[in-house]
């Protein structure tokens, strides 16, 4: 049997639904839907994306049977019609438009007016009573074909077209004359001899068999490529071609072409909006020639315009809309796109899709259908898009304010921020306690920038990518950051910054915007971020569906109260070297690695535990009995030590040791790959008096915490080794800690509730897993590091090529960003079946960047995670995702038992 390559559509009739949208494209699916439900749809055909990708593969050639598949579905249009294609006297005319399965608006190619010719023009002339018309018609025609077809540039055209205007002296096309369009039809004409030194095609199936294969092209143009490229769209999908009748909104006072939504996409409250044009095509409302006019009466009082909207001027067609808006909300239950026109006084429709709207709208949208019996709980949520969440949960720039944009970079970290430039981070420590904004501009940050990352309200660097230390920081702080703007030049001892020809100087103001990536000059007003009661209510819905917990990523104060409010049940990662960067912190850090034997490690590190203490204790109360996860310390201790003379010299007189000492001590800890040296678990085996002085921290925090607790909650202490490879690592320091636990019970006089726990971070450590399960209480799976020893690559460094990779179709996603589910998943598929087979009730989690990706949760899902655990302000994006995995596991668990039983 042959395939079916092309499938019909028109009156109340066709061959495909909204089902098919992978083979009929969004449109073509959609169109079809319309047809079946009864809408005025003018009769028409897909060619689906299975064309395209034979298209593609085949060298620009068709399947043999689509020939004549489309001749017998053109021969069905003109009896729906009542026209002829390519008849002299009533010309059948037709559109030739893509449609893709996801929407891309605007990338790909359009022609519309197709079948007109020197002889079909005289025929729509008389049919229409409307000469102008016709040559108006087949002028946009001429100019549109020959863009897209012949790939002639459309400046030549224009040129043509504002020569004709300033000869009649008018500013419109709309001001043209009949025999000014006939003399720019010969003269497009002949600007396509001149330019390819052909005759302009004036066979209507040479022109259409040319616009489907120009259409197909356009999905591999460079635009399309790259909408793709930032949507995550595969090229693989292709497009579908739709060839549908021509309507007129153009042809006389009685037609009109319009565009609306079925609720408002900028807030989601139920009301029709949209504009339209009178006596216009489809382009000219987006072209912006004329101004549009509103669709209702209040629209239109609203906007304060004179011109008369379309409830007013053609009140019967009007009503007719709104009730297709409301059979199209009822039939895809979900807020509508439509395109429509009107012709001779008749409303047809062009077009329907789901909106595109702002993250408050969808929110409202969602919990509106399903207060309105429209869809159940579960079907709102999965509406969301968890990503677009930032949007709701950041500063974002004032979309009223003028902004003069002088760079871009990534949007490494949602939200804006404007403040006064400072280059070092010690300054934008000392500036912020002042009460200054400030924003961080550095080549790259580094961990002891964390105190100026921290007082920054935003942070800008040259170098970096998505995943560099600036920006997994700045997203775990919830600080805006704009990373890798190559086009700045920072100078440090001249405390300046180029961009270009603009100089900004330390204390300038500048802002970023670090959702959309730019970077611009002064300081530009932002709106707070608004937490809807619709923001609430999905939140609710969304943590009655899920099964994961979400924890947060926090090692302060201000991070853990975020995490509470945003919803997380606990915290995830502590990273207790993040504690030790600042004030007389680090001086205390470096006096412990300067010391020279224990005794003076120990009394370095009695310091330390005051402060590590004070710290726990704040975290156990905020968190108020839910649990706290703490990473022993993890970094290299060459992190704590500067690297310059001057800074080894301020070192030095801090810590009142002479400065070779100190000189000797960097030396002594630079490493060739510090990332697989010593750290981790291999730090506290050589020197174990660091994991006592963590745990005695830890356990005397909880002790405190849990004698103060008024509700009778006591905290839960989660201790966790970092970069465990080996079980004799695991027994080692478990020992150390559960002796140090005894004894703070012992002297405190309380029972603490506690559990020790291991990074996995490795993969023999996910090999072993069945072994390290023995010891350990819980699992947190490290990703960040997994997937870097998994690859082999450095997270800093493989930004360098990873866009490469990428373009070349070796990676879909940086692993990175997204979690590998095939090789770093498998490991962890790996771990989890085997530290359950040894501890059925092991917890299981997750800690890296990748806890708060969406596709990344759903993979946690899928594998029996506990817990997923991501920065403060992710964690609502967590809660959904998690929902939304849930969700999808649920459904897939469901078909599977029915696939089965049906066996």
């Amino acid at each position: 049997m042959a395939s079916q390559w092309v499938y019909n559509f028109g009156e109340g009739e066709a061959d495909g639904g909204a089902d098919m949208k992978n083979l009929l494209g969004g449109k073509g699916a959609n169109l079809a839907q319309m047809a079946r439900i009864g809408l005025p749809v003018p009769p028409g055909f897909t060619l689906t994306t299975e064309v395209c990708t034979y298209w593609n593969e085949e060298g620009q050639s068709y399947p043999a049977e689509l020939l004549g598949q489309v001749r017998t579905a053109l021969a069905l249009v003109e009896t729906r019609a009542g026209q002829k294609f390519g008849d002299a006297d009533n010309p059948l005319l037709v559109s030739v438009r893509s449609g893709a399965r996801a929407s891309m608006p605007g990338m790909m190619d359009t022609v519309l007016n197709l079948g007109l010719n020197d002889r079909t023009v005289q025929g729509l002339a008389k049919r229409s009573g409307d000469r102008r018309f016709a040559f108006d018609s087949y002028r946009r025609f001429i100019q549109m074909y020959s863009d897209v077809v012949l790939g002639i540039d459309l400046a030549h055209f224009e040129k043509l077209l504002d020569r004709a205007k300033r000869r009649r002296g008018v500013q419109s096309d709309c001001d043209l004359l009949e025999a000014d369009l006939e003399k720019l039809v010969t003269a497009y004409k002949a600007k396509v001899v001149d330019e390819l030194d052909i005759l302009f095609p004036e066979d209507p199936q040479e022109q259409l068999w040319g616009a489907i294969g120009a259409v197909f092209g356009s999905w591999m143009n460079q635009r399309a490529k790259t909408y793709r490229r930032l949507n995550d769209i595969p090229a693989s999908w292709g497009t579908a071609v739709n060839v549908q009748a021509m309507v007129f909104g153009n042809m006389g006072e009685d037609c009109a072409t319009g565009v609306a939504f079925t609720r408002n996409p900028a807030n989601g409250v139920n009301e029709f909006y949209g504009e339209f044009l009178l006596n216009a095509q489809g382009e000219d409302v987006v072209a912006g020639i004329r101004t549009p006019q509103d669709l209702t009466i209040a629209a239109r009082q609203i906007h304060n315009s004179e011109l008369p909207s379309l409830e007013e001027a053609m009140p019967a067609i009007y009503q007719e809309l709104l009730d297709v808006r409301r059979r199209l909300e009822e039939h895809f239950k979900d807020m509508q796109d439509i395109e429509f026109t009107i012709q001779a006084g008749k409303l047809y429709m062009l077009q329907t899709r789901t909106g595109k709207r702002t993250t408050q709208a969808a929110l409202k949208v969602a919990v509106d259908l399903a207060n309105e019996g429209f869809i159940s709980h579960s079907e709102a949520i999965m509406r969301l898009k968890p990503e677009s969440l930032d949007q709701v949960l950041h500063p974002t720039l004032d979309p009223k304010a003028l902004k003069r944009i002088v760079a871009k970079g990534l949007p490494a970290s949602p939200g804006a921020a404007s403040g006064k430039v400072v280059f070092n981070a010690s300054e934008a420590e000392r500036l912020g306690l002042d009460g200054e904004s400030v924003l961080l501009v550095r080549i790259e940050t580094s961990p002891e920038d964390i105190g100026g990352m921290h007082a920054a309200k935003g942070i800008l660097t040259s170098r970096g990518g998505m995943t560099s230390h600036a920006a997994v920081v700045a997203r775990g702080m919830g600080r805006p950051c704009v990373s890798g703007a190559g086009a700045l030049r920072v100078d440090y001892a001249a405390q300046v910054m180029y961009i270009g020809d603009i100089v900004v100087r330390a204390g300038d103001m500048l802002t970023i915007d670090g959702t959309a990536g730019e970077v611009i000059l002064g300081e530009v007003p932002t709106v707070p971020p608004r937490m809807s009661g619709d923001f609430g209510t999905i939140m609710k819905w969304a943590d009655a569906l899920r099964r994961m917990q979400v924890r947060a990523n926090a090692e302060t104060a201000a991070d853990a109260r975020a995490a509470r409010d945003f919803g997380a049940e606990g915290i995830g990662l502590v990273r207790t070297e993040h504690m030790f960067f600042e004030g007389d912190r680090i001086v205390a850090m470096r006096e412990m690695i300067l010391a020279l034997d224990e005794a003076g490690r120990r009394t370095a590190l009695d310091k330390l535990l005051v402060m590590q203490r004070s710290d726990m204790l704040e975290l156990f109360a905020i968190m108020d009995g839910l649990p706290v996860t703490v990473r022993l310390l993890d970094p290299p201790l060459h992190e704590f030590i500067p690297h310059t003379e001057a800074e080894m010299a301020s070192v030095a007189k801090a810590a009142q040791v002479p400065l070779e000492r100190v000189r000797r001590r960097a030396a002594e800890l630079q490493e060739a790959n510090p990332m697989l040296g010593h750290r981790g678990c291999r730090l506290a085996v050589t020197y174990p008096e660091i994991c006592e002085m963590q745990a005695r921290a830890i356990f005397e925090a909880a002790a405190e915490a849990g004698r103060s607790a008024e509700n009778g909650r006591p905290p839960i202490a989660e201790v966790m080794v970092p970069l465990v490879a080996t079980m004799q690592e695991l027994e080692m320091l478990k020992k150390v800690i559960e002796r140090t636990a005894e004894d703070v019970q012992k002297e405190c006089g309380v029972k603490l509730n506690y559990r020790i726990g291991t990074m996995i971070e490795l993969p023999r450590a996910c090999l072993q897993a069945g072994a390290l399960a023995k010891e350990a209480e819980f699992f947190s799976f490290g990703t960040n590091d997994l997937t870097q020893t998994t690859y082999g690559l450095s997270r800093d460094d493989a930004g360098n090529f990873l866009p490469e990779y990428k373009a070349q179709g070796i990676f879909e996603q940086d692993p990175f960003v997204s979690l590998d589910q095939e090789g770093v998943g498998e490991l962890i598929r790996i771990a989890v079946e085997r530290g359950r087979a040894t501890r059925p009730d092991i917890k299981l989690g997750i800690c890296g960047e990748h806890g708060g990706d969406p596709a990344s949760i759903g993979f946690c899902e899928a594998a029996g995670l506990d817990y997923v655990s991501c920065s403060p302000f992710r964690v609502p994006i967590a809660r959904l995702a998690a929902a939304q995995a849930a969700v999808r596991e649920s459904a897939r668990r469901s078909a599977a038992s029915v696939a089965v039983g049906g066996a």
